[in-house]
């Protein structure tokens, strides 16, 4: 099981971070004088240098990689420190604290490039907000919009996944072999050894209690949706009938010269559809029996490596996404205009309501619109329709039935 975790790309992170805690446990000792000063600063100098292969073989046999690394560990030391190392603590403890670091370190990764999308966004929110375009609802044309607008809705999501990414307890796990830390018995070992390694401090220890890795495969979920949604969208944007965006670069095919396919959004994609059925894992691993689990536990470890990496490139291909989007202004209004006015048919109704009543309106307006003929005008022709051409024009208008689309984007950039 573990010899897989310890085979991936981030498997030097995890045994830095099993060391780390290793270490600071030990500092944690020697400052409430549990073990030696000296115990703890011979410790302290262990490189991780360990073979990572080895500790993943020998992790199968017992169930997890913190029983070989304490061994190792113990190797590197004298026989008198030996016996202070790993004091007191059990596998669980520096197995959780190690996943809260390296979750930590993910997190803080993932976020760089969230940010950094997040402001190619408000740029191009801010850029295009009199970029008219077509609104498309269950994938047909509804109304115009802008691509500001929809620019700053990708914008207000990601700030509000990031949001969730910032809320999260990143907290330390030291309770000894049942929770109870009997062997010293001393409860300010876990508050020094929390602040040795840069982690909150637990009420109590958690090990069965997994809500912070339910809140971080949650936060992680909606993360991936955000980032999906973008790409989605590209996608869609991108389409030869379309036309509206493309992407920076790449996208070749093998057999067709012609082409350019938005690699980058297919990817993207291609993650979050991977990301639920992890997130899931982990919700399932969430009850435990008693106070060590049997098997559920050892269900988080590979999740949340596939978790953390599947999601951290999602991250940085989000990023140089949006960061290289190549808008056509052009081609946008076209597609406005290729229905020959027919999404302007609410505002028409719109400006009838006052004098026909809005139902009236509406029932003429559906009725011209499915003659067939020239919709600009049959309205013009139709007795009905007690509209001067100029007022026609102006209902016909794209930029001029836009909503609140400018203000709401002067909200999400403002936020």
């Amino acid at each position: 099981m573990f010899a897989a975790l310890f085979g991936s790309r981030d498997d030097q992170a995890w045994l830095t971070a099993m060391v780390d805690a290793e270490k600071a446990l030990a500092t944690a000792l020697a400052r409430t004088g549990v073990i030696p000063e000296r115990a703890a600063s011979e410790i302290a100098r262990v490189p991780a240098d360990f073979d990572l292969a080895e500790l993943g073989r020998q992790a199968v046999s017992a169930g997890n990689p913190v029983v070989p690394l304490v061994r190792r560990i113990r190797e590197r030391v004298s026989a008198e420190t030996a016996r202070f190392v790993h004091f007191g603590a059990t596998s669980q403890d520096i197995m959780d604290t190690a996943a809260m670091m390296v979750a930590r370190n993910a997190v803080s990764a993932m976020l760089a490039d969230v940010d950094a999308a997040a402001d190619a966004c408000a740029e191009l929110a801010d850029e295009h907000r009199r970029t008219v375009m077509i609104a498309r609802t269950l994938m047909q044309h509804a109304l115009p919009t802008t691509f500001g607008l929809k620019c700053a809705g990708w914008l207000v999501a990601l700030d509000e996944a990031a949001a969730n990414l910032r809320r999260l307890r990143f907290t330390a796990q030291l309770g000894g072999a049942v929770g109870t830390l009997a062997v010293f018995a001393d409860t300010d070992v876990p508050r020094l050894y929390a602040e040795e390694l840069g982690l909150a401090e637990p009420v109590i220890p958690w090990h069965t209690d997994r809500t912070r890795m339910g809140e971080l495969a949650g936060a992680l979920g909606v993360l991936a949706g955000v980032l999906g949604k973008i790409a989605v969208d590209v996608t869609l944007l991108a389409q030869t009938e379309v036309g509206e965006v493309a992407e920076s670069s790449g996208g070749g095919s093998s057999t067709m010269p012609h082409k350019q396919n938005p690699v980058r959004s297919v990817l993207i994609t291609a993650a979050a559809r991977q990301i639920p059925g992890l997130v899931a894992t982990m919700f399932a691993a969430m009850p435990q029996e008693h106070e060590r689990a049997a098997g559920a536990w050892h269900a988080e470890w590979e999740t949340l490596n596939s978790l953390f990496s599947i999601l951290g490139t999602a991250c940085t291909r989000t990023r140089e996404l949006v960061t290289g989007l190549r808008v056509d202004r052009d081609r946008m209004r076209a597609n406005v205009d290729m229905t020959g006015g027919l999404v302007m048919a609410e505002a028409v109704v719109t400006a009838l309501a006052p004098a026909m009543g809005r139902a009236a309106a509406s029932e003429a307006v559906t009725e011209i619109a499915k003659s067939g003929r020239p919709f600009r005008q049959a309205l013009i022709d139709d007795p009905r329709i007690d509209l001067s051409e100029e007022d026609i024009d102006k209902a016909l208008d794209p930029a001029g039935y836009l909503g609140c689309a400018n203000e709401f984007i002067d909200r999400a950039l403002r936020r």
